[in-house]
């Protein structure tokens, strides 16, 4: 299987020359061994969805694979799981509102942790999917920004299914705009856009990610 990741990666990378986001492995529907193959073929940042499923995978890992791996949570986020999410995770990819972001503000303030995070926005405005409106957002940013134990690192979108290159272009576009909007009008200091799955990533790097989200072409 490793040669299998190894040559999938090279394929990936290949594709999007000369971009270079960096790739996050999404490894929510594997095992460990998912982790440690994708590792061995020098991927090191991992995205997971599954709270309890993750922790024991996390937990299973050598220690040295562990310290040097950044783990992103990337699924919709329950506020009964935040303080394990925080404990666990380097990056939370999917914070969807403003309430979910003071709670894991509180949680990191309690053990004295800064948690890194990005803002999921629903660009398209489909009602299936979770992510601030682009109003919302807009509105709250002052207040966001002002929260302790955060480090906001920019925006994360997903596109809608089935999209066209036209539509897909459409919302990564304005995802890229709307994060350079707030870089001139906060001084957000946002640098990180994570935007592009399995499906769409070719579009999303030309439109700015600075992260991809690839679980299927890596492992399958």
């Amino acid at each position: 299987m490793t040669y299998s990741v190894e040559t999938n990666l090279l394929r990936l990378q290949k594709e999007i020359v000369p971009y270079t986001p960096r790739i996050i492995a999404v490894t929510k529907y594997y095992d460990v061994n998912a982790i440690l193959d994708a590792y061995k073929a020098g991927l090191r940042d991992f995205g997971e969805s599954r709270v309890n499923d993750a922790v024991k995978k996390i937990e299973l890992l050598p220690d040295d694979i562990r310290g040097e791996s950044t783990f992103h949570f990337i699924g919709h986020l329950q506020t009964n799981k935040v303080d394990k999410v925080v404990k666990y995770f380097d990056y939370i990819q999917s914070v969807d509102s403003f309430r979910l972001a003071s709670i894991i503000s509180e949680s990191a303030l309690k053990i004295g942790k800064v948690q890194r995070i990005l803002l999921q926005v629903n660009i398209s405005g489909e009602v299936q999917k979770f992510g601030f409106e682009e109003r919302e957002l807009k509105n709250c940013m002052n207040e966001l920004l002002a929260l302790g134990g955060l480090k906001i690192d920019g925006l994360m979108c997903m596109a809608p299914l089935g999209a066209d290159d036209e539509e897909l272009n459409k919302v990564f576009s304005e995802a890229k705009n709307l994060l350079e909007e707030f870089n001139r009008v906060h001084h957000a200091g946002f640098s990180e856009l994570s935007m592009g799955m399995s499906d769409d990533y070719k579009c999303a790097v030309e439109n700015g990610a600075t992260m991809i989200r690839i679980g299927r072409l890596l492992f399958n």
